[in-house]
This record gives C-alpha cells, structure tokens and sequence, in this order.
C-alpha cells in the first residue's frame, strides 16, 4: 500500500525543489537519505512476578560489513521515511511493526558522503525472522548487551534514546 504520510515525512524528490520535497540534485557529495528503527519488546517479568525486566532490542548482522547494527536502509525514489522505516525493518528482520515516536535523527559520512538517517522506536506485530543475503542473524539483547555488541557508536546514542523514551 503506498505511503499517504503528510509531506515532511517525504523523501525529497531526485532534482531541485526545496529541502522538504525534493532530494538534492543527484552527485557525488548528495545527502544519503536512509530511515530505520530500533525493534524493541517488552522484558519478560521479574522474579516473582513483579514487574518486568529491561527491554529486548532486535540488532542484526550484515556479513557484507561484518558489523552488528540496527535496521536501517536507503529510501527509495518517492517513498516516504516512515514507509522506509517500515519497510526496512520488514526485509532485515522479516517483523511486521507499529512505528512509536521518532529517535534523534543521525548524520555521518558514509563512503565520504553525508547521510542523514531518522529513527523510530517500534515493536513488532507479527513477522519471522528468516537469514538472508543482507542480513544473516538477528538477536534480541538486553539493553546493556545492545550497546555492547554493536559496531557503531552513534547506535549505541539510539538505545540510550530508546531507554530515555520508555523509562525515563
């Protein structure tokens, strides 16, 4: 179904236009646009049934890069970022979710050009996990292992957003 989000939410077209409804003119040094998620659950409950433990954040592994991320990927010409988000985490992880409120976005350079990448915390609705040319594991890890095993710092910045969100 195609994306009906109101216009900020779109990916800036190919050429021209201002920022908030085209993309830059295409070369070298354009802006990579990219949109993702950290997949979240609930914890399962304490001890005696008071409560819940932290929560579980799904993280994948991309043997093309050998590095342990979030699902993220470029959008595609017209898409909309949150549909990105959506389907993004859709092909890496094989999770259906619901997208919660937005995560600080990210900018880095990436291959020596700028990418800015937007976040939502979501939880899952439905979906398996099946390995894949792109992703071939995906595990879900308490928040503290999170930050231990992935690659990049600037993800670890998202669970600490995430954490901030649900508890506080």
């Amino acid at each position: 179904m195609p994306d009906r989000s109101s216009a900020p939410d779109r990916a800036p077209a190919r050429s021209g236009g201002s920022r908030t409804d085209r993309r830059p003119a295409a070369g070298p040094r354009s802006t990579v646009l990219a949109a993702g998620a950290v997949l979240w659950v609930p914890g399962p409950p304490k001890k005696g049934g008071k409560g819940r433990k932290k929560p579980r954040i799904a993280l994948v592994h991309r043997p093309k890069y050998d590095d342990w991320s979030l699902p993220k990927g470029k959008l595609d010409p017209g898409e909309g970022w949150r549909a990105a988000a959506l389907r993004e985490v859709r092909e890496e992880t094989g999770m259906r979710c619901v997208l919660g409120p937005e995560l600080p976005v990210q900018h880095y350079l990436a291959h020596g050009r700028p990418k800015e990448v937007r976040y939502w915390s979501a939880v899952p609705t439905g979906g398996a996990f099946r390995p894949n040319r792109e992703v071939d594991r995906l595990e879900w890890l308490p928040p503290k292992r999170a930050k231990e095993r992935l690659t990049h710092p600037r993800d670890r910045v998202l669970v600490d957003a995430l954490l901030e969100l649900l508890l506080g």
